[in-house]
């Protein structure tokens, strides 16, 4: 058994009965969460998917990181895709009482991710060109969607303030980062893939974003207020394969 596997009280969902089948790490990871109005997201997540909100609101993420160490069961890390940049547009819905993540997209800078995550996830994967550096505890992330109609970019500067702490299961900060399953609709059916990972390390976070039209190439406006920020360091995560919903 996987040493993660011996800590699931915090999870608000049962672990699956299948096996896991991939590990990989998420690093530096920023979650920048606005609030979006419920009408908005109702018109662009599949009508199979239930809106999850917080107190009657709906939030958008807009979240950059980096994995390493992605390896399949079993297997040692593979050398063309087990570290690369990945930004993700994300909201929260539920299926059938399930609560989970749907992504409106993820990029990816590296190709091979990419087209891999589409075909067996079918999540809509996009390759970008993309960087990361930083100077102390502070990290400059830039992203450009590569060969799309819509220009698609973030760029900016955030670090954590704070130290990292757990949230409590009634705090909005619960709500949107412990989350153990992500959704995709293909040809009308409802597929779920879960992870597992320990309780979020997060961190209060501050940032300086220059650039952001991530979430308006998905066709949501977000409002130009600052949005609530937090920062991780490092989690590593098991990965389920996507199954049906039933």
């Amino acid at each position: 058994m996987h040493p993660l596997l011996l800590h699931t009280d915090h999870r608000p969902i049962a672990l699956p009965r299948s096996p896991w089948i991939m590990v990989q790490n998420w690093n530096d990871l920023l979650f920048a969460h606005w609030e979006v109005p419920v009408e908005t997201l109702r018109r662009l997540v599949p009508s199979q998917l239930e809106l999850d909100l917080f107190n009657g609101k709906a939030y958008v993420a807009v979240t950059p990181f980096w994995i390493d160490g992605l390896r399949p069961r079993y297997l040692p890390p593979m050398p063309v895709i087990s570290q690369f940049l990945e930004l993700n547009v994300r909201t929260y819905v539920r299926y059938k009482g399930i609560p989970g993540v749907y992504f409106f997209s993820l990029d990816a800078a590296n190709l091979s991710a990419v087209w891999g995550a589409r075909m067996s996830y079918g999540l809509p994967y996009k390759h970008a060109s993309m960087s990361i550096g930083n100077s102390g505890e502070k990290f400059d992330y830039s992203s450009r969607r590569l060969h799309e109609p819509k220009p698609a970019e973030f760029s900016g500067r955030y670090w954590p303030i704070s130290a990292p702490r757990q949230r409590e299961k009634n705090s909005l900060e619960f709500f949107l980062t412990e989350r153990y399953c992500l959704y995709a609709v293909r040809g009308g059916a409802v597929f779920r893939a879960y992870i597992h990972h320990l309780p979020w390390p997060l961190q209060e976070a501050d940032a300086e974003i220059q650039t952001n039209t991530m979430a308006k190439a998905a066709g949501i406006d977000l409002p130009s207020v600052k949005p609530l920020l937090h920062f991780s360091k490092f989690i590593k995560v098991l990965v389920w394969w996507p199954e049906k919903a039933s």
